[in-house]
């Protein structure tokens, strides 16, 4: 089983950056991917980032240049850094753990871009 805790999501004004974090617990191989995917209110879930064992990226076109994501194998987390963000940009970010097959989710975090 695996476990996916995220944090660092706010409140942030149109133009700021913020870092969201996902710790991963349980049994991880290298071969896994994680990713963040975003939820806004009457819409489905979407892809923002991914990243492989082997830090292999892609990125949603909507956030290319703006987002950035990393992996740290040794720790199990995948950090999220986000810049120069947009009111289209507020939802919910959840992270997500894909191995063999099987996707684990984390509880997600609230993002809002807001003046």
């Amino acid at each position: 089983q695996v476990h996916l805790v995220e944090s660092g999501g706010g409140l942030v004004q149109p133009g700021g950056s913020l870092r969201l974090s996902c710790a991963a617990s349980g049994t991880i191989f290298s071969s896994s991917r994680m990713g963040w995917y975003r939820q806004a209110p009457g819409k489905e879930r979407e892809l923002v980032a991914a990243i492989t064992g082997g830090r292999s990226t892609n990125y949603a076109d909507s956030v290319k240049g703006r987002f950035t994501i990393s992996r740290d194998n040794a720790r199990n987390t995948a950090n999220l850094q986000m810049d120069s963000l947009k009111p289209e940009d507020t939802a919910v970010y959840y992270c997500n753990l894909a191995q063999f097959g099987v996707n684990y989710w984390g509880r997600g975090t609230q993002v809002t871009v807001s003046s």
